[in-house]
């Protein structure tokens, strides 16, 4: 048998059949117990010289960094190593609890809007027309038509409140075909979306994802305890720190933080760039003492067609993102539910209006509740909850401009 084991090479698959007898092993975890082979059997068996090694791949930026001055330093593994062999890179136990932890997260996502009132719903990924304006889109021929790979569902969502289905949810493919090199976009990404009608105010809709990540927040510290234990050995981080009641800033005191911190904010009618979003994450951290924080009433030339304007002030309109430490998590609003306004929009924006947002607009001819909702990247929710530095690690198989495999 001995010679047998000799021969079984690394991460090779086996059965084995055994009695554990007590022991005093000081070389191994568990140390008070041993396991009595008596039969053995390889069910498949590995090639003799992997891409790298597993225990390469589970050690720590800091353990290897500090391993760089001693005669036996250990190899760094760059990413896109990483990621041409990602089946042996998850592997690794901390990489390996990440994909339970994205699990966790959709788990629980459902869990709240469920208990919230919300239904699940399953929207078309080949449409005829672009879901998002100033989004880059995937097209493909479609029996002699040009169609889209949807860049969200957010024109379905909407039109399933226009069927009676008040409150709604979707995990599904998001595409967006942007050449962007940076280490938190991905061209595919899941999508955790949700729609609701609303009575009042889209606060209403705040307070409702404000509960729901409240949920995933409690929830992965505590049943999934486990999981994070061993992703922190590996990467660092502390747990995403969070009000009890929604903390919501609004847009102008966002401006007045930004000047305060040194940056030409202009008009205060332009995006925020990556620098803004997290020197405003910090502030708030420091000011409200919360990792995870609302922005509200962004300018409405930065917001898509369907965004309600402030019936106030029409630069402005009914919009939020959502952040965990100064970093972008979620997009939302208030829809504009009215057809001849949002036609309006669009015609003002430049958009033409295809047969897609033709039965879109046409949905809320027939009757429509006012409604807002918001649209949450899974995997960017999990690069920031965990501290990760690339959401490449958050994704089983990444979809970015330089990959497509495997």
């Amino acid at each position: 048998m001995l010679k047998y084991l000799k021969s079984l090479t690394t991460e090779s698959m086996i059965d084995l059949e055994g009695e554990v007898s007590t022991a005093e092993v000081r070389s191994c975890s568990i140390q008070d117990a041993e396991l009595v082979i008596t039969r053995i059997h390889s069910v498949s068996n590995a090639d003799a010289m992997l891409p790298f090694l597993v225990e390469d791949a589970a050690r720590s930026e800091k353990e290897v960094e500090e391993s760089q001055e001693t005669d036996r330093p250990f190899p760094r593994l760059g990413q896109e190593l990483r990621l041409d062999n990602r089946w042996l890179d998850l592997r690794a136990p901390a990489n390996n609890a990440i994909m339970r932890i994205q699990s966790a997260v959709c788990q629980l996502f459902r869990e709240s809007l469920y208990s919230q009132g919300f239904v699940e719903i399953h929207t078309p990924k080949l449409i005829a027309g672009e879901s998002e304006s100033g989004a880059g889109v995937f097209t493909t021929d479609y029996f002699g038509t040009t169609a889209c790979l949807a860049q969200s569902p957010q024109l379905y969502k909407q039109m399933a409140i226009s069927s009676d289905l008040d409150r709604v949810f979707e995990i599904g493919p998001v595409f967006r075909a942007e050449n962007s090199h940076t280490r938190r976009h991905l061209c595919e990404f899941t999508g955790l979306d949700l729609e609701m009608s609303i009575n009042e105010h889209y606060m209403e809709t705040l307070e409702v994802v404000h509960k729901m990540f409240k949920h995933i927040f409690e929830n992965l510290e505590t049943r999934w305890a486990r999981e994070l234990e061993v992703i922190r050995t590996q990467y660092e981080s502390e747990p995403v720190t969070f009000t009890d009641e929604p903390c919501v800033l609004h847009w102008p005191e966002a401006m007045e933080i930004l000047r305060g911190e040194g940056f030409d904010m202009g008009d205060g009618l332009g995006d925020l760039t990556g620098a803004q979003e997290l020197a405003l994450g910090a502030v708030v951290k420091e000011k409200y003492g919360t990792d995870f924080f609302m922005l509200d009433k962004y300018p409405s030339d930065i917001r898509p067609f369907y965004t309600m304007p402030d019936p106030t002030d029409d630069r402005f309109s009914n919009s939020y993102d959502m952040f965990i430490r100064g970093q972008e998590i979620c997009s939302g609003a208030q829809r504009c539910h009215d057809p001849e306004l949002v036609t309006e929009i669009i015609n003002k924006k430049g958009i033409e209006i295809g047969d897609g947002l033709k039965t879109y607009i046409d949905s809320f001819r027939h009757g429509v509740s006012p409604h807002a909702g918001a649209g949450i990247g899974l995997e960017r929710v999990v690069f920031l909850y965990l501290g990760l530095d690339n959401v490449r690690k958050a994704s089983m198989f990444p979809r970015d401009p330089n990959r497509c495999t495997p």
